[in-house]
């Protein structure tokens, strides 16, 4: 069975809300018409893509996910992932292509510290030439210090539930933290950290009397390097990214861990990817087992983007990840592609922004195919790979790589643009408001 990843939860607590749209809706403004046209994102807007050290990088280290791995026999064997260890120059180099000016990677805790109390000289230089060869490309890089992934000691110790785990996190943190605040990165401290306790659970073995445990160390350990981060980088801008939920359950599932780390986060980063309505749910019950199938909903990213511009006022919101998978890079089912998903998401970010709300910046989830926890078949590349038949590893481009990096050039979509998937009906994406005034585009 492949792990309860944090794609496969968005969409089950997605479904989960549906109950809510009994409930009475909260009084509101009506909104707006929509505008006949929509402005450019601008030249302060951040375009950029992602990725994550363990799902690309290969040559990986001993660590949790690798042991995950090898307990798991119907997982997909990892190889060498997309080998982004070897390949990165090239990587750097498309997304450059793109005009993006944005990469995302994680430093892996598990390559940097082999070892308890020892960093590894070795695993630094790998980082430093890849944001060196980043730095050359124009591109500003935006690091995550936990992406899921820590090492094989601390794995035998228990991982989360051994009460060293929030020092000994904090000290590589630190060290990673010293030697690149002086290359202005954009921080995310922990990846999607509710759907981080789900994968520690699934795959890990932690004990559910555990969670609460597990909780309040991630929350310590981001407010504990927010603080140091600022120290040695002033104006740093630090978030942990929060896997958006729905409606009403998105205060529940990710306030947990956002409302004690609220006054710590200089920017709020979303990764968004499902949209229900309730015919969609009816004609197609969420698979996990197949994230190609779940239903796609641009417009749902400005529901996202809205509930969390009321939820922190004023404060600037980065998308840090959104895509579309596909089935081993085949046509979806729905006929929907990847540059009209793109093209349509983009027109929500300028309706978002054109209202209001400050949204900074976007990455695309992600650069490359890479592997999804456990298996190669769902494919989120710009650029796909098949790691599994393709011992070359060739990157060949998918319809979206010529679809952004027009929307580079021209900070988004046309003026006039029309979404070719428009807004559903009654999204549970944000209940019940989508159900009593939900966003429209103009006839």
């Amino acid at each position: 069975m492949r792990p309860f990843s944090r794609r496969h939860a968005l969409g089950l607590f997605a479904a989960g809300t549906a109950a809510a749209l009994a409930g009475p809706a909260p009084s509101a403004a009506a909104r707006p018409a929509p505008p006949a046209t929509v402005p450019p994102l601008g030249p302060e807007f951040l375009w950029g893509v992602a990725s994550a050290g363990f799902q690309c990088e290969g040559t990986a280290p001993d660590s949790n996910w690798r042991r995950y791995v090898d307990a798991h026999p119907d997982y997909d064997r990892y190889h060498d992932a997309v080998d982004f260890y070897h390949r990165y120059p090239a990587d750097i180099g498309l997304a450059a292509e793109l005009g993006v000016g944005v990469y995302r990677i994680s430093v892996e805790w598990a390559r940097v510290q082999p070892r308890p109390g020892e960093w590894s000289e070795d695993g630094f230089a790998f980082y430093d030439s890849v944001l060196d060869t980043m730095a050359a490309a124009g591109l500003r890089p935006m690091l995550t210090l936990d992406h899921w992934v820590y090492p094989g000691w601390a794995a035998d110790r228990g991982g989360w539930g051994h009460p060293a785990m929030l020092d000994d996190w904090l000290a590589n943190a630190r060290k990673v933290v010293d030697r690149y605040a002086s290359r202005d990165p954009l921080w995310v401290t922990f990846n999607e950290p509710t759907f981080y306790l789900v994968n520690e659970t699934r795959n890990g073995g932690l004990d559910p009397a555990g969670l609460p445990g597990m909780q309040q160390a991630l929350i310590a350990a981001h407010n504990g390097i927010y603080d140091h981060i600022h120290r040695v980088q002033p104006g740093a801008q630090v978030t942990s990214n929060v896997a958006y939920v729905a409606g009403v359950a998105e205060g529940v599932v990710n306030g947990q861990i956002v409302e004690p780390i609220a006054d710590r986060l200089d920017y709020i980063g979303i990764d968004y990817y499902y949209g229900f309505t309730p015919q969609t749910l009816l004609a197609n019950v969420p698979d996990p087992e197949a994230l190609w199938t779940m239903p796609l909903q641009p417009e749902g990213i400005y529901y996202a983007l809205e509930h969390y511009a009321h939820r922190f006022p004023g404060k600037p919101l980065y998308i840090v990840e959104n895509g579309i998978p596909t089935q081993n890079g085949a046509p979806r089912a729905d006929g929907y592609t990847r540059a009209d998903d793109l093209r349509d998401t983009v027109y929500w970010l300028q309706r978002a922004k054109a209202d209001g709300m400050n949204v900074m910046g976007y990455n695309y989830w992600s650069i490359t195919d890479n592997y999804e926890w456990g298996s190669y078949t769902p494919r989120f590349g710009l650029y796909t790979v098949d790691v599994l038949t393709d011992p070359s590893l060739t990157r060949r481009p998918t319809d979206a790589v010529a679809a952004y990096a027009a929307l580079t050039r021209a900070g988004g979509v046309p003026a006039d643009y029309r979404p070719t998937r428009g807004p559903g009906a009654c999204s549970l994406v944000d209940t019940p408001g989508s159900c009593t005034d939900p966003v429209t585009v103009p006839r």
